[in-house]
């Protein structure tokens, strides 16, 4: 229901303001930007550590592993950890409150960016541990953020608000990338932990804030701000619920999916870099470490500019399209943009494996992911319950986002190693996991439809229907 004109006199210059974007009503302007705020600034502080983590490989760190065998082992590494974090993070949800959560786990990882910029300036080889420690890092305080944004919102202020709120993820990770490099050189990349650590802290107040105002709300909804969750764990809930355990799949099948596609991407441009390089230089005329610098220049100049394409084109669908198309076909329909642009663009690939085919099909696909598949993900957790919301969505957010990579690896190594074959392959491989992918959003669709039909407050609308 569209509001009324008293309600829109009501508003803020603040609201008004950001009613551009997506309909946000009287009272909710200050929430909705402290929100925003609280995930750039989580964003922007991942981005940092991403720059930080690249000397540490570099310097050794990784005790002889690089490359697709570092990234593989740090995968698998990751989710054998995950297997352990993700109950423990249960057990210290029913214990405590939401916002004691949040600033007990917050708190844990700004004291090992502490730890860990005392070992590096120690020249400690913590490379590998650190690479480990931000892919958990990442996974865990995103997937926190956005459990607490569906515990303090209703599902129709979610549906309206979080397009604006996971805006301000994007311009965290735009900012981040950018200030890292400039800071990296400034002061050192150790001592941009510190700075990471700092945004953290600032993380955890601005959670406070809203928390406060939350409980401040009245209505049944504020007593949550105290209340601790069940003991039953994330892996039980996914494994039990059929609405839950089609979201893991998707999440795995889509990760799948696009790091098999940046193996694609990296692959085709590997090669037409070299060749380009050898071009340039002279076949025969060169040595192999000039051919291999001015291949490596190509690469960088590609990817700068293809990261720019992707975060331009992602700022503005997350802006202009997210918040209407959720307005306009919904949630459940919000789902098939993504799975479809990627048929297309492998289809296209397996048939035309060239780098503008491939170049112009990944900047669609990660675009449309990080806006409207990445908001449509978290909007499918507003009418579960609280235990779900954390820790179900912990477990999903995490371990199976992990698993996908390494279920990528093995996919990728057994079709280049085993069949000598590569991008056109991979691409074909990649439309039978996407047809997967259609299959399990079409079951999401129905049994998130079933669960608007059976009400949100009861968690027996989540459970698996008997026959």
């Amino acid at each position: 229901m569209s509001p009324s004109a008293a309600e829109r006199r009501d508003k803020s210059l603040l609201e008004r303001s950001l009613s551009v974007f997506a309909e946000v009503r009287a009272g909710e302007g200050a929430a909705v930007l402290l929100l925003t705020l609280n995930v750039f600034l989580l964003l922007t502080s991942y981005y940092l550590l991403k720059v930080v983590r690249e000397p540490l490989i570099l310097l050794g760190g990784a005790f002889g592993l690089e490359g697709a065998t570092l990234k593989a082992a740090a995968s698998a590494g990751q989710a054998l950890l995950l297997l352990a974090v993700v109950p423990a993070y249960g057990l210290l949800a029913s214990r405590v409150n939401r916002v004691k959560l949040i600033t007990t786990v917050t708190s844990i990882f700004i004291v090992c960016l502490i730890l860990f910029n005392v070992f590096a300036n120690l020249e400690f080889p913590v490379g590998l541990v650190f690479f480990i420690w931000l892919g958990i890092f990442n996974l865990m305080i995103v997937a926190q953020f956005w459990s607490f944004a569906n515990d303090v919102y209703t599902e129709d202020q979610g549906k309206r608000l979080f397009a604006i709120v996971a805006f301000g993820g994007t311009s965290g990770a735009i900012a981040g990338a950018w200030l890292g490099g400039q800071l990296s050189q400034a002061i050192g990349p150790y001592q941009v932990m510190l700075v990471s650590a700092v945004l953290l802290f600032a993380c955890v107040v601005i959670t406070n804030v809203v928390n406060r105002m939350a409980a401040a709300a009245s209505g049944s909804r504020s007593k949550h701000a105290e209340e601790t969750l069940s003991r039953e764990g994330g892996f039980r809930l996914v494994l039990k619920t059929r609405y839950l355990l089609f979201i893991a799949l998707m999440v795995l099948v889509y990760n799948t999916v696009n790091t098999n596609g940046e193996f694609i991407l990296g692959d085709i441009v590997t090669s037409e870099a070299n060749a380009e390089a050898a071009r340039r230089l002279g076949a025969g005329a060169a040595s192999a470490q000039a051919v291999k610098d001015a291949a490596g220049k190509i690469i960088g100049g590609f990817y700068g500019d293809f990261f720019t394409y992707v975060n331009v084109l992602t700022a503005l669908m997350q802006l202009f399209l997210v918040s209407r198309i959720f307005k306009w076909f919904g949630v459940r329909a919000a789902l098939f943009f993504l799975p479809v642009i990627a048929l297309g663009s492998n289809a296209v690939i397996a048939l035309v494996p060239a780098l503008l085919v491939v170049r112009i099909g990944k900047i669609l696909e990660n675009s449309t992911d990080y806006s409207i598949q990445n908001t449509t993900r978290q909007a499918l957790f507003l009418p579960t319950t609280r235990e779900q919301k954390y820790n179900a969505k912990a477990a999903i957010d995490t371990f199976f986002v992990r698993f996908g990579d390494v279920l990528s690896f093995l996919i990728v190594f057994g079709i280049t190693a085993g069949l000598g074959a590569r991008g056109t392959s991979v691409a074909l491989a990649n439309i039978g996991l996407v047809a997967l992918w259609l299959l399990l959003a079409a079951g999401i669709s129905r049994q998130h439809r079933r669960l608007e039909v059976d009400g949100s407050d009861d968690p027996e609308a989540l459970k698996p229907k008997r026959a």
